[in-house]
C-alpha cells in the first residue's frame, strides 16, 4: 500500500512542479500579477507534496531517504523549493520565482531518469549523524543553488545594460544591486550551512571510522566546494567582490557543488558514492 502510494506521490510532485514551472513562464512573458500569485501557490503545494513523498520513502525505508541517487536529487530540490520559499517570505525579487522553478523542475527530471528503488543502508550509515550531516549539507546547496539562479539573472541583466539595448530582459529582471544583494544573502546561509554540513561529517566520521577526516573523494571535493565560497565570501567582505564577479564566481561554485553531488559518485567512487 505504501508503496503505491509512494508511486503516486511522485508522480503527483513532477506534474504539480511542471504546472508550477509553466505558470512562472507564461508570468514571465504576460507580467501579470495574478499569475504569478497562482504560481506561487502551485510551487507551495508542491513543496508538501515534496515533503510528503520524502516521508512516505522514509515509512517505507526505515531511515532518512538520502542515500541513493534518486534521493539525493529529490531532498536537492526540495531543498530548493523550501529555501525559496523561506526566502520570498521575508524578500521580494522580481521573476526569481520563474528560474527557482525550471531548476527545480530540471532536478526533478534527473530523479525521474535514475532508479527509484530502495537500498538497504550501510552499516556506516546505520546512524543518527546521517539525517543532521546530510540535512544541513542539503539544504546549504538549495541556498547555493538560489544564489546560482540570482547569478545568471545578474549576467543577463547586465548584458542588456551593457548593450543599451533594453531588451526582453530589462524589463522583466529586477536591478543589479536587488541581484548582488540577492547573491549576498543566499551566499551567506549557504556557506553557513555547508560548514556545518562538513563539522558533523566530520564528527560522525570520528565516530565511525575513527578519523575526522579520510580524503575521501567526496569529502575532498567537499573541502574544495567549500574554499571557493570561502574565497568568494572573504574577497566579497574585504576587496568589496561584487557585481559580475561575484556572479561568475557564483556559477563556479554551484558546478563545484553539482560535481560533487554527482560527478564524484560516477567518476571517482569512494565511501561516499551512493547507491545507483
Amino acid at each position: 500500500m505504501l508503496s503505491e502510494i509512494n508511486y503516486l506521490l511522485f508522480n503527483s510532485v513532477m506534474l504539480v512542479n511542471f504546472l508550477a514551472c509553466v505558470v512562472y513562464l507564461v508570468f514571465f512573458f504576460k507580467q501579470k500579477e495574478k499569475l504569478r500569485k497562482i504560481a506561487r501557490m502551485i510551487l507551495f503545494g508542491a513543496g508538501v507534496l515534496q515533503s510528503l513523498y520524502i516521508l512516505s520513502r522514509y515509512l517505507i525505508a526505515g531511515h532518512t531517504p538520502i542515500t541513493s541517487q534518486h534521493e539525493v536529487v529529490v531532498f536537492f530540490a526540495w531543498s530548493v523549493t523550501w529555501a525559496y520559499l523561506s526566502f520570498r517570505w521575508r524578500y521580494s525579487v522580481k521573476n526569481f520565482g520563474t528560474f527557482v522553478s525550471v531548476l527545480i523542475f530540471l532536478l526533478l527530471i534527473i530523479a525521474a531518469s535514475v532508479s527509484r528503488d530502495f537500498y538497504p543502508l550501510p552499516p556506516a550509515l546505520q546512524s543518527l549523524w546521517l539525517p543532521i550531516h546530510a540535512g544541513f549539507a542539503v539544504m546549504a546547496y538549495g541556498f547555493l543553488a538560489l544564489a546560482f539562479c540570482g547569478a545568471v539573472m545578474y549576467l543577463l541583466q547586465e548584458r542588456e545594460l551593457k548593450s543599451k539595448k533594453f531588451g526582453f530582459f530589462f524589463s522583466r529582471l529586477p536591478s543589479l544591486d536587488a541581484l548582488d544583494q540577492l547573491n549576498t544573502h543566499c551566499l551567506t546561509t549557504g556557506f553557513t550551512l555547508l560548514t556545518l554540513g562538513i563539522i558533523t561529517g566530520s564528527v560522525w566520521a570520528r565516530q565511525a571510522w575513527g578519523t575526522y577526516w579520510h580524503w575521501d573523494p567526496k569529502e575532498t571535493w567537499s573541502l574544495i566546494t567549500w574554499f571557493l565560497y570561502a574565497a568568494q565570501i572573504h574577497q566579497r567582505f574585504t576587496l568589496g567582490w561584487r557585481g559580475k564577479r561575484a556572479a561568475v564566481m557564483s556559477i563556479v561554485g554551484f558546478c563545484s557543488v553539482l560535481f560533487t553531488l554527482w560527478g564524484v559518485s560516477y567518476l571517482l567512487g569512494g565511501m561516499h558514492s551512493y547507491a545507483q
